[in-house]
């Protein structure tokens, strides 16, 4: 014996909603939500903070802020070496601006994946 069943599923229409305020006023809150991508100032601001400890030569703070420890360590004893060759430390430096910008960049991005 075998019972059957039908099961009926009915969305009802989405009314569309008229958003209430003044135009600039909306027009300012979806700038900020666009500038910060969702995830809040601090989201945004990351990016640029690790840009600007990495600024700071022969440190590479940018990769301890982002907490890749290992790497700014082993970025600070390899510039001894390249300190002989100055055209390879400067490649070293401004390679470590970008490498924390974009480690920045994927830190906000898994935070956000995680929300």
């Amino acid at each position: 014996m075998s019972m059957e069943e039908e099961l009926v599923v009915q969305f009802t229409p989405e009314q569309s909603q008229q958003k209430k305020g003044l135009l600039p006023v909306r027009m300012l809150k979806e700038i900020w939500r666009e500038i910060t991508f969702g995830v809040g100032t601090w989201g945004a601001l990351r990016p640029i903070f690790a840009v600007l400890l990495s600024i700071i030569p022969f440190l590479y703070l940018g990769q301890h802020f982002n907490r890749e420890h290992r790497r700014g360590i082993d970025w600070l004893l390899l510039q001894i070496p390249l300190a002989l060759t100055i055209v390879l430390w400067i490649g070293l430096y401004l390679w470590s601006i970008f490498d924390a910008w974009r480690d920045a960049i994927a830190f906000k991005s898994q935070i956000q994946d995680q929300s």
